[in-house]
């Protein structure tokens, strides 16, 4: 995730957003024995568009079509309704769903979701690139369902990044703060203040991704909204429980960058609720909530 610094509890932009169609991130490709070490997030810098790609391939269907998830679970988490201490001592609840992580808003060093399991064991390497990656389990069955769903239509979903410790953020954020020392914090989240540290958080990837920016080995851009797997996401990812964290518009409150390819479990009901309001969590939460933790 980009990173910029706010403070206050309503936080104040420092930097305005680039538009997504100006904005690039030079990707260094993760190694396949460690590839959630280094952030994925990478430099971003002002760019002119690209040439114009070449068309998507026309077998492949647009999300026009919403499919019927199955057998996705109801959410049961609930909102906490005072500051529960420091964020710094911020260890969460199972259950605690839809809990608020913003640059100004963070976990404890020592939480980590005690219902981890393995993605590899349920889908296939062409999907998570044969990446180690972990998810909690409430967020397994429907997110095989998506992909499922998505496959039947003729796309191809990656799954890039999944759980991140704050341990693994900690690394990737000192080595980009060693390589970047000016630009860190809009290369990587600082430890604590990453949304993957929860296990319901998705990076999403595209195979088509390099017709729109001229890079194979580029696997995160803004342009990944211009793919048929980004148009499908954005169009059906709710009716599975997932939102988009970081959509345009919510650096304000946020502190992140719009990364079209990061979703987070949150449930259906709660998913759905988003996409009617035209809302992100963190703006539900952070304009209806007390404080989740005291910064």
């Amino acid at each position: 995730m980009v990173f910029m610094g706010i403070t206050g509890c309503q936080p104040t932009v420092t930097a305005v957003a680039p538009p997504p169609t100006v904005l690039s991130i030079t990707m260094i490709t993760p190694s396949p024995h460690h590839p959630i070490t280094p952030s994925p997030h990478h430099l971003l810098t002002p760019t002119s568009p690209p040439p114009s790609p070449p068309p998507p391939p026309t077998a492949v269907p647009t999300s026009t079509t919403t499919p019927t998830p199955t057998n996705t679970p109801t959410p049961t988490a609930t909102f906490t309704a005072t500051p529960v201490g420091a964020c710094a001592n911020r260890i969460l609840a199972d259950e605690d769903l839809w809990a608020v992580v913003t640059q100004h808003y963070g976990l404890s060093r020592d939480y980590a979701p005690t219902d981890l399991v393995s993605l590899n064991d349920h889908l296939s390497n062409d999907v998570t690139l044969g990446y180690p990656i972990e998810l909690r389990v409430m967020a397994i069955e429907p997110l095989v369902q998506m992909i499922t769903d998505m496959q039947a239509a003729g796309l191809k979903p990656q799954i890039l990044s999944g759980y991140r410790s704050y341990s693994a953020q900690s690394i990737a954020y000192n080595k980009w703060a060693t390589e970047f020392p000016g630009h860190v914090n809009i290369i990587s989240a600082p430890p604590g203040y990453s949304e993957h540290q929860l296990g319901t958080t998705i990076d999403f990837g595209s195979p088509e991704l390099p017709l729109y920016t001229g890079d194979p080995d580029l696997q995160f851009h803004t342009y990944f909204y211009k793919t048929n797997e980004g148009i499908w996401l954005l169009a059906n990812a709710h009716n599975y429980g997932f939102t988009l964290s970081w959509p345009l518009e919510t650096f304000e409150l946020t502190g992140f960058y719009y990364e079209p390819w990061h979703y987070r479990y949150v449930g259906v009901e709660m998913a759905t609720r988003l996409r009617e309001m035209g809302l992100s969590l963190t703006q539900y939460q952070l304009t209806n909530q007390p404080e989740p933790c005291i910064p």
